[in-house]
């Protein structure tokens, strides 16, 4: 996606909407680095002061994050997400997990009685991605592959409320994963039970089946 060069009015209100469509359009991809000032200024035909502006009124956001010496990053697609992560920062991890459980039990519940035949597939796809992430043993391949089967989960609801608060709580996910990763010291939660009740459509085994996986997480958390 090209950007336009911005109008007189409200310059810096322009970029900050040019720049922030970059970032929800996934143009500008989570965690990437984004274009230099210089870069964006020309590229948006304004001042360099204008684009440090818009810049510093999305780090406030939450939605970038400038490094000192590196860079700027993107760090959340909404407000709801900036303002989540920063909330977040200052959860501990048990409550983080509790939340995690609300949401992920709901969603293999809601996805059981609202799956379609292409949701079963996602899921299914994403189950066998996760196996092998595992089977791999690597670290971030598998945070990244578990958190897609439990986003394929969230999407087969059909809620976009849920989805979206899904995605947008996503960053805090990946950290509670990596934690819950290292504290179960290698012991794999399988997901394929989660996977087959929402196939069948059973609601409730759905539902027992994700409050199982996330009671194994806890348990190993608070025995850690």
């Amino acid at each position: 996606m090209s950007l336009r060069t911005a109008q007189r009015a409200s310059l810096v209100d322009q970029v900050i909407d040019q720049l922030k469509e970059q970032i929800t359009s996934g143009s500008w991809q989570m965690n990437g680095k984004i274009p230099t000032e210089t870069v964006l200024a020309e590229q948006l035909g304004v001042g360099r002061n204008t684009v440090r502006e818009a810049v510093r009124a999305l780090t406030h956001a939450g939605l970038l994050e400038c490094r000192q010496g590196d860079g700027t990053y993107v760090r959340a697609t909404s407000e709801l997400s900036g303002a989540m992560l920063r909330r977040l920062r200052q959860a501990e991890q048990l409550e983080i997990l509790e939340v995690r459980r609300a949401l992920e039990v709901e969603s293999a519940r809601l996805a059981a009685t609202r799956r379609t035949d292409e949701d079963i597939r996602r899921i299914e796809a994403a189950l066998a991605e996760r196996d092998r992430a595992w089977e791999l043993d690597d670290p971030d391949f598998f945070v990244e592959a578990d958190l897609a089967f439990h986003m394929a989960v969230a999407h087969a609801t059909h809620n976009l409320v849920l989805i979206d608060l899904y995605e947008d709580f996503s960053a805090a996910l990946r950290a509670s994963i990596t934690a819950a990763g290292t504290s179960l010291n290698k012991s794999y939660i399988p997901h394929d039970a989660i996977a087959r009740a929402i196939a069948a459509g059973d609601a409730a085994a759905a539902e027992r089946a994700g409050h199982a996986c996330m009671e194994h997480i806890l348990i190993a958390l608070t025995d850690s």
